[in-house]
């Protein structure tokens, strides 16, 4: 499928379950990279389909064998930070405050933004080989969704940990910690137990009261509110002290050019 421009479209978009289902499928070999571009074609997909009265969930999971590997590390340069950050947030905005429930289903990798992307979702499922997490601060940078809503969707000490040591969280530790409504089973096609699980618990309510469900849920656990005034600030400072620093751009080219970074300290 391709977009206005004649370019492929990044992101694959179907309604399925007898059109109550939303499927949003990143598919951008090589890793399902979370490009501004994908971030505009979902937002475009998650609004087109928004006031769909029967809509009962969204389903967003990764082509391949890999959910994402995160925002684009290119993106992260002096010159395109400010718009990419601002891309994001406006996504993990519509995506935690969306009228129906979205479900991520995480395989692989889902690293960095696309980690905080999945943060804000209502449901997570992974694969029991999934790797997530935010490696920002290896890179010199910090990510500032996990800075903000990590607490909201983990346990405080496990979402400092995360941000503040870019280790990676696997599938049963995810799970321990509450953030994951389940691990698939062994064996088992991730796409389609998810929506077997769908069938069995979602599928029968009303979508009504989901939508109700959904909207008081979000206004009433904090995570709206953190994604208005305190990721501005947090984002603000990243702007501010990070990226005119020496360290907040080193660490960005030392990746792409695939060297170790040499730190300053300033």
């Amino acid at each position: 499928m391709s977009d206005a421009s004649g370019e492929r479209a990044s992101v694959d978009v179907a309604l399925i379950e007898d059109e109550r289902v939303l499927e949003l499928v990143l598919n951008a070999p090589k890793g399902n990279v979370l490009t501004m571009r994908m971030m505009h074609e979902l937002r475009d997909a998650l609004a087109a389909h928004r006031d769909r009265r029967a809509l009962k969930m969204v389903l967003l999971r990764g082509a391949g064998s890999t959910f994402s590997y995160g925002a684009s590390v290119a993106e992260h340069r002096r010159e395109q930070a400010p718009a990419m950050l601002e891309a994001h947030r406006v996504l993990v905005r519509d995506v935690a405050s969306y009228p129906v429930p979205i479900a991520a289903m995480i395989e692989g990798r889902c690293l960095g933004g696309a980690f905080e992307l999945a943060l804000a979702c209502h449901f997570l499922f992974a694969t029991r080989d999934a790797v997530m997490g935010c490696p920002e601060v290896r890179l010199g940078v910090v990510p500032p969704v996990l800075a903000v809503v990590g607490p909201h969707r983990m346990a405080g000490a496990m979402a400092e940990r995360l941000l503040l040591t870019g280790t990676d969280l696997d599938a049963t530790a995810a799970e321990r910690a509450g953030l994951l409504t389940a691990i698939v089973p062994e064996g088992a096609e991730a796409e389609r137990w998810v929506l077997e699980w769908y069938a069995r618990v979602i599928a029968p309510l009303s979508a009504l009261a989901l939508r109700e469900a959904t909207h008081a849920a979000r206004r009433a656990s904090g995570l709206l509110a953190a994604l208005d005034g305190p990721l501005e600030a947090a984002e603000r400072r990243y702007l501010e002290r990070l990226l005119p620093s020496h360290d907040g751009n080193e660490g960005i080219e030392a990746f792409i050019e695939k060297r170790r970074p040499q730190w300053t300290d300033a």
